[in-house]
């Protein structure tokens, strides 16, 4: 196999707005450290944390040092040994700027360290919580950093999440475009970083055997599954204020279903993959309040087990209301009403102290129309899923239904399929690699588009309206899969989840 060279990204000055904070440490300096690694990134890129802490660069990358070496640099439960040498030519790229996001200076000191590089190309990264990015990005904006016309290209990525409902995202979508171009806004969702989502494409749009049954005429529903172990984490403030719908829905999971509806892109180019995933997301059916309210199911863990380690209910959790409605779980139903999905149900569900960690996509296939085999004890055939596992074991599955070997007529569940790690060489990453790579290179394919943001918030907005106006916050054990009316959801369909793992 002929090795595919990458090209080292150009070099640049990234800005990390809120230097300090988890996202930084936990992932972003990990994944620059990987790039590093696998000698990605131009000799002349430096990288200046900014933050109104006061602090040196040594104290910051000693800081930066600290933390990746005891809790390793692998990201999301992958563990990787710090390469010391590695980590010394990553820290000769560290900077530190101390300012006040609000403070006309700090912008002032990012225009001068900038005016000192021979490039002019700077990037800034609000990892900062979500009420600095208006903020952060109209003073950019007024010193001038983010003006182009002098050489040298200015990108602003702005984390999730972005806006709480469909107005604010409108809100902030207008401030961006305001001061700068859609060319240069890069709303990241680290799932699209995942080598199993960028798959979904490649394994849909090259191999003709998926297209031929890729749609309402062949298959029955779609499953979207994002389940975790873990707890709020400490996050009890913001998830209390957010929930497991905003927090959720309108990013992770529609960007999900967006990769598995689209249409075949004209070129796989960013403008081309952009424009067919807005039209998924545009084309979702917009419910009812009262429908919403059927189509929906909210759920919060109350305390449970994991073998004999009790689990804290949600409302035990530190800075969490005693008294808190803010679910930890939801179910959706929705639809994509056009000419490929229509009559097709996507199931979405998400949720907190669950059973395990899982993130899949499970497509399930009409079964066969005709039971064959009356005369056994196979009264119906089962459907087949292909199952697309995006964490914590990535790959692609397929079940099927064969005869267990014997004089009997007895069938049972087999799979094909491929695990990354059986095939590939699978270098520990933690899921940004991808998009700040090509955030570097100027590639916006894997990011959000205005339209798509705003699109998907314009579907979430019915269950947000209808769940202010009522409903019932269903209770389920910490360890548990979710309360039974998330299973109801499917059941009144005649479906059932398809078990994780």
């Amino acid at each position: 196999m002929t090795e595919h060279k990458i090209p080292t990204a150009p070099p640049c000055t990234v800005f990390l707005f809120g230097a300090n904070g988890d996202l930084v440490k936990r992932l972003l300096m990990p994944a620059l450290y990987n790039l590093s690694r696998d000698g990605l990134l131009d000799r002349n890129l430096r990288i200046v944390g900014v933050d109104h802490n006061a602090a040196t660069a040594q104290v910051f990358a000693e800081r930066l040092h600290a933390f990746m070496r005891d809790r390793a640099v692998g990201g999301e439960g992958v563990s990787q040994t710090l390469d010391d040498k590695v980590w010394a030519r990553l820290a000769k790229r560290l900077d530190y700027q101390t300012g006040d996001f609000l403070d006309p200076a700090t912008y002032a000191a990012i225009g001068k360290r900038i005016a000192q590089t021979s490039n002019g190309n700077a990037i800034f990264y609000l990892a900062t919580a979500p009420r600095f990015f208006p903020e952060v990005v109209q003073r950019l904006g007024e010193a001038g950093l983010l003006d182009e016309s002098k050489g040298g290209f200015r990108r602003v990525v702005i984390e999730k999440p972005f806006g709480t409902d469909l107005a604010s995202a409108e809100a902030l979508n207008a401030c961006l475009l305001r001061v700068m171009s859609e060319r240069q806004i890069y709303r990241i969702d680290h799932y699209l970083g995942k080598e199993t989502v960028q798959n979904i494409l490649v394994s849909r749009f090259s191999n003709g055997l998926f297209e031929a049954f890729w749609n309402n005429h062949y298959i029955d529903h779609v499953q979207i599954t994002a389940a975790e172990t873990v707890g709020v984490e400490g996050r009890g403030a913001f998830y209390d204020g957010t929930g497991a719908l905003r927090d959720m829905v309108p990013n992770h999971l529609f960007q999900l279903l967006a990769m598995v509806a689209m249409e075949p892109p004209a070129a796989f180019g960013a403008d081309a993959v952009r424009s067919e995933k807005a039209k998924v997301i545009g084309a979702i059916r917009p419910w009812s309040q009262k429908m919403a309210l059927k189509n929906s199911v909210r759920g919060q863990y109350a305390v449970g087990k994991q073998g004999r380690k009790r689990l804290p209910g949600y409302r035990e959790e530190a800075n969490v209301e005693p008294q808190s409605q803010t679910e930890t779980y939801v179910a959706l139903k929705v639809m994509v009403d056009n000419w490929r999905w229509v009559g097709v149900p996507f199931y979405l569900r998400t949720g907190k102290r669950m059973s395990v960690r899982d993130t899949e996509i499970a497509i399930c296939f009409k079964a066969a129309p005709y039971a064959q085999f009356r005369e056994s004890e196979v009264e119906r055939p089962k459907p087949n899923y292909l199952k697309i596992q995006i964490q914590p074991n990535e790959g692609m599955w397929f079940d099927l239904q064969a005869k267990r070997p014997g004089p009997e007529l007895v069938m049972e569940d087999v799979q094909l399929g491929f695990a990354y790690k059986d095939f590939f060489k699978m270098t520990p990453a933690t899921g940004y690699e991808t998009l700040i790579y090509d955030c570097l290179t100027g590639d916006q394919t894997l990011f959000q588009r205005a339209d798509n943001i705003e699109n998907g918030w314009r579907a979430v907005q019915p269950f947000l309206d209808a769940w202010a106006a009522g409903g019932e916050v269903h209770a389920y054990p910490a360890g548990d899969d979710g309360p039974e009316a998330g299973a109801e959801l499917l059941t009144r369909d005649k479906r059932e989840w398809h078990t994780l793992g």
